[in-house]
């Protein structure tokens, strides 16, 4: 009996140590996950530290323009272990007062037209470049109208990658002898070559929209706001260019964006001011097109059209700066870098801000692009101040008065100088 109880004994004590090779007891488990999360940790500080990040860049423009600019960045910074995304955003100057000081939800940079810079930069939220890098050498081949643009109160946040201005755009098959180099040419063009009443006319803009009356304000010396935010409506320059461009708009169409577009598209007009935006549709209706800078055409005090120029460029937030300031300057340098203006011009016709682009022999065969580059001489960075986003209304009402009512220039400017002095008292 003694010897069955000892072997009963003996298997029961194999059994338990069997037992305890199969599995491990929950101590040591604990203490063994607890060291495989500290190594995990250990090795993503490692990985951070080498300088394996990831940027998220917001955005609300042409997908296939940060596509371009996504695929050369990554590409150029591969190496350097960091990884750019670009995220589409509806509304982002809302997103941004939402999400600019949320580290986890929002972007590290934002990808927009400079003019709501002053607005962003009030707020807050955005980083000066010169906490990032030395803007000295970034800036160095940038040109100088869109530096300016990218520049609010003496202080750069965003680093410029490419421009947009309007252009002379006219139907090679429709234009009749050389385009002249003065507005008044042009005018006398226009009296030969506009029959209302038919609907075909010589010269096509969108004479009451204030973005496309710019060339002559600014031409003329006069302003919507100049950059202490002062409106500008009923400077004598400004009323200057508006009666000016009144008899312009007499042998127009009625001058909003689809009708204009699209009586150049149907050969219903040989020319039309407009923006590279409407190249698409041109290229759909077949039309033989011609380009020329607005720069070229001489006003009657002797000075060129002036458009506004939009520049696209990218900031940084602040939470970014500071948490990934050696990735967040590797992507502003690789964003300003020969390489991806030169795609940007080759892929999607935009005029690069860097200087060394145009010197690119695929660059160089661009016509439109090349004749962005030449307006940029004489265009205006549109204003980037907050006031600005107040100022289109009055403005337009201003010109839609003169132009659509026929009311006397020098009354509505006063009446339309004042509204605007409220909309901007309103806002602050």
């Amino acid at each position: 009996m003694k010897r069955e109880i000892c072997k009963i004994l003996c298997g029961c004590m194999i059994a338990g140590l069997m037992a305890g090779c199969g599995e491990e007891p929950k101590e040591k488990q604990t203490d063994s996950s607890v060291k495989k999360e500290a190594s995990e940790v250990k090795t993503a500080d490692k990985k951070e530290s080498a300088g394996e990040t990831n940027i998220k860049i917001w955005h609300d423009g042409d997908e296939s323009i940060m596509d371009t600019m996504e695929k050369d960045v990554n590409e150029m910074l591969e190496e350097e272990g960091i990884r750019v995304s670009f995220e589409k955003k509806a509304a982002l100057t809302d997103q941004l007062k939402l999400y600019g000081t949320d580290e986890v939800n929002g972007p590290d940079m934002y990808f927009y037209a400079h003019d709501s810079l002053g607005m962003l930069a009030e707020m807050g939220i955005l980083a000066p470049l010169s906490d990032i890098l030395d803007t000295a050498s970034l800036n160095g081949d940038l040109n100088e109208m869109t530096l300016e643009a990218v520049t609010y109160k003496d202080t750069q946040y965003m680093v410029p990658v490419y421009f947009e201005t309007l252009l002379f755009l006219y139907n090679k098959g429709l234009w009749e002898g050389d385009v002249p180099d003065s507005t008044d040419e042009l005018y006398a063009y226009m009296e030969t070559h506009t029959d209302t009443e038919a609907g075909t006319y010589g010269v096509l803009n969108q004479h009451s929209t204030a973005y496309n009356v710019a060339p002559f304000i600014n031409g003329f010396g006069g302003c919507i706001i100049d950059k202490e935010g002062n409106p500008g409506l009923n400077l004598p320059e400004t009323i200057e260019a508006v009666a000016y461009n009144q008899k312009f708009a007499a042998l127009q169409a009625d001058g909003d964006y689809n009708t204009v577009t699209t009586l150049f598209n149907e050969g219903k007009a040989s020319a039309i001011i407009g923006g590279p935006w409407l190249l698409s549709g041109i290229k759909d209706a077949g039309i033989d097109l011609g380009i020329k800078s607005l720069s070229e055409f001489t006003l009657p005090n002797g000075k060129a059209l002036a458009p506004y120029s939009g520049v696209q460029g990218v900031g940084v937030l602040k939470h970014s700066a500071g948490a990934k300031k050696d990735a967040v300057e590797k992507v502003l340098s690789a964003l300003a870098s020969e390489k991806v203006g030169v795609d940007l011009v080759v892929n999607n016709n935009c005029a690069s801000a860097n200087e060394k682009v145009y010197h690119n022999s695929d660059v160089a065969a661009n016509e439109m692009v090349l004749t962005m580059k030449k307006t940029a001489d004489t265009a205006e960075p549109m204003p980037n101040i907050p006031q600005m986003s107040v100022m289109w209304g009055p403005a337009e009402g201003f010109l839609a008065a003169v132009n659509k009512s026929n009311e006397d220039v020098s009354q509505a400017a006063e009446d339309f100088q004042k509204e605007a002095i409220t909309a901007i008292s309103d806002i602050q």
